[in-house]
């Protein structure tokens, strides 16, 4: 595979990562030792990537990577978050980009991760109660410390990825990004990441799954599923996405490519490392089969055709989530 820059203060990455949070919440059953199967794959494959954060699980992702990694920690970068408080017990208490909360979760997660050292650290929420500068001023710190090597920021807007880079400079910025949500495109955050060199992260790169062209009614989810709250999963919104799916597919088809090859194809062509979810071997060496897909301008003009912004009904998460984003 490919290895990639990732901004411009050194990171480099494997083209496409990996997000690990459905192997622990979020998307049904779990089962450790495929995930642990699926970790081991990824690497022999040459991701290096492995996105994960305290709060899924809460913390059993960060230790379902620490085992993952035991004995050979430096065949990945790992990439965790912060700024979404949990008690040591699990207990969620909402967004606290304090100095004092960063510096105690950094220490956590390397406890729970087995390391001494964060890859790349990301304020997994803007905290609007607590200056950037000093959410980033101490994530700086844990880099002048040897804690954390790169920082980032997750789901923020220009002005405040502008402010945070001033404070100490970015690596990366994580923001949902796919063929469903191409948002960053007209409300200035591609334009800021690629005016300070700052990298691109792209997580739900196939829209929750949406894009993959498997689900095909709600009743694919599992009762636990948070896709079965998503907006864009229900209803009306669930057809006219479908539908919108469907072109997808076709333009695959002809490409002789699966959709999901197709759209991570898309997203690699933007110049973003893309970090798709799976908790399986198969659908991760269906992914990982994207990187050696080229993507011509004739393919961007027909992808524009079937899905260009805005196409896609229903907001990305739930109303009160929706109010995390864009800090």
């Amino acid at each position: 595979m490919e290895i990639r820059a990732l901004g411009g203060q050194g990171l480099e990455v494997g083209a496409e990562g990996l997000g690990l949070m459905g192997m622990s919440a979020h998307y049904g059953a779990t089962d450790e030792t495929e995930s642990l199967a699926t970790i081991d794959r990824a690497l022999e494959l040459g991701v290096t990537l492995l996105d994960t954060a305290e709060g899924y699980g809460p913390f059993l992702n960060e230790q379902l990577l620490g085992t993952a990694l035991a004995g050979r920690r430096d065949a990945a970068v790992v990439a965790t978050k912060t700024g979404v408080e949990f008690t040591d017990e699990g207990a969620f208490r909402g967004h606290n980009g304090t100095p004092e909360y960063i510096r105690r979760s950094a220490d956590r997660s390397l406890r729970h991760l087995g390391t001494d050292h964060i890859d790349l650290y990301y304020l997994h929420r803007v905290d609007p109660g607590v200056p950037i500068e000093e959410s980033v001023g101490a994530m700086a710190e844990l880099v002048a410390a040897g804690k954390v090597r790169h920082i980032g920021l997750c789901e923020a807007a220009p002005s405040t990825i502008a402010r945070a880079h001033a404070v100490h400079p970015l690596a990366a910025v994580q923001t949902e990004y796919s063929l469903f949500e191409r948002g960053i495109e007209y409300d200035g955050v591609l334009d800021t990441l690629r005016d300070l060199g700052i990298g691109l992260v792209a997580y739900s790169p196939l829209g929750r799954g949406f894009l993959s062209g498997a689900i095909t009614t709600p009743d694919d989810f599992a009762s636990d599923d948070f896709r079965r709250t998503d907006p864009r999963f229900l209803g009306e919104n669930f057809d006219r996405n479908l539908a919108v799916v469907d072109q997808v597919r076709r333009l695959a088809a002809e490409k002789g490519v699966t959709p999901s090859q197709l759209a991570l194809a898309w997203t690699l062509s933007r110049g973003a490392v893309p970090i798709p979810g799976t908790k399986r071997r198969r659908y991760l060496e269906e992914n990982i089969a994207a990187t050696a897909v080229a993507i011509s301008e004739a393919d961007l003009a027909a992808i524009d055709a079937v899905a260009p912004h805005g196409v896609v009904a229903g907001d990305r998460y739930a109303p009160e989530l929706m109010k995390s984003l864009n800090g």
